[in-house]
């Protein structure tokens, strides 16, 4: 109704965010397979019927490799066929949030989907927090960068604004920051790693999604956010500031490839 081109929904929108209750099951029962679950088929018929393409975060069974768990957005093209998908890079280690009990760290590198309506890419939640992880996707080619969150107040508020704000700045490129809202509330207690008591629900999920443009202006905060962009403001924001063209690119790669060796000596002068 809104005439919508590109939806993104918030990361695993099928389910609760239960990655934090240290608990496999009923949860894991939520996982399916991005090529052909009953999820991607629903969005299917949906994207097709609408003309829009559809990101789907959803938990991914990869059947094809021993039922192996991802946190998975599936892109799917508004003619109705999957596109691909893009599973989450980093997993938060960080009070609530210690997901490696569930999937895996992503091995689909920082792929870009070519659609009608431009280039898009998924960073999934905790990747906001690397800015190379922003870049990656950026020097992909992507125009316009969605964050799928579920992220609560009292962890990340502070940060929530300032992040996918700043990438789509040293992009060039649009953000979108999507979060979820409200509290999800489970049976059984669980404890966390910042020592606090054990607790029923993660804290409240503070909606606040927004847009940023290249330039750095952006949307209010909303709990559901639908906005127009100009994709030409890519190449005229980077036209005017170059930071991608004035990145150091050759140097930052040669020093990165030191600094992860075993062996590496940090350059500190001294007298």
């Amino acid at each position: 109704m809104c005439g919508v081109n590109v939806i993104c929904f918030q990361e695993a929108w099928t389910m609760p965010f239960a990655f934090c209750t240290r608990e496999k099951l009923p949860w894991t029962e939520f996982a399916e397979s991005a090529e052909a679950g009953l999820t991607t088929r629903f969005c299917q018929k949906l994207a097709k019927k609408h003309n829009m393409v559809v990101v789907s975060p959803i938990l991914e069974r990869d059947d094809v490799h021993g039922g192996t768990l991802w946190n998975t957005a599936v892109v799917i093209s508004n003619s109705g066929s999957v596109l691909g998908k893009s599973r989450k890079n980093h997993i938060p280690r960080i009070g609530d949030f210690n997901e490696s009990t569930y999937y895996m760290e992503g091995n689909t590198g920082h792929p870009v989907f070519q659609t009608q309506f431009g280039r898009i890419a998924v960073n999934i939640c905790f990747g906001r927090h690397h800015p190379l992880n922003w870049l990656m996707y950026s020097l992909n080619g992507a125009e316009i960068i969605f964050n799928p969150s579920a992220t609560t107040g009292e962890l990340s508020e502070s940060l929530w604004p300032i992040e996918a704000r700043n990438a789509a700045i040293a992009n060039h490129c649009f953000t979108c920051a999507i979060n979820r809202v409200g509290t999800e509330y489970y049976l059984n207690a669980f404890t966390s790693g910042d020592g606090r008591n054990a607790h029923h629900d993660l804290g409240y999920f503070y909606g606040s999604s927004y847009v940023t443009a290249p330039d750095g202006s952006r949307t209010p905060g909303l709990s559901l956010c639908v906005t127009e962009v100009d994709l030409n403001l890519c190449r005229q924001v980077g036209d005017k500031w170059s930071f991608k063209m004035t990145g150091r690119y050759e140097m930052y790669a040669e020093e990165l490839m030191k600094a992860v060796q075993p062996n590496f000596i940090p350059n500190i002068i001294k007298e």
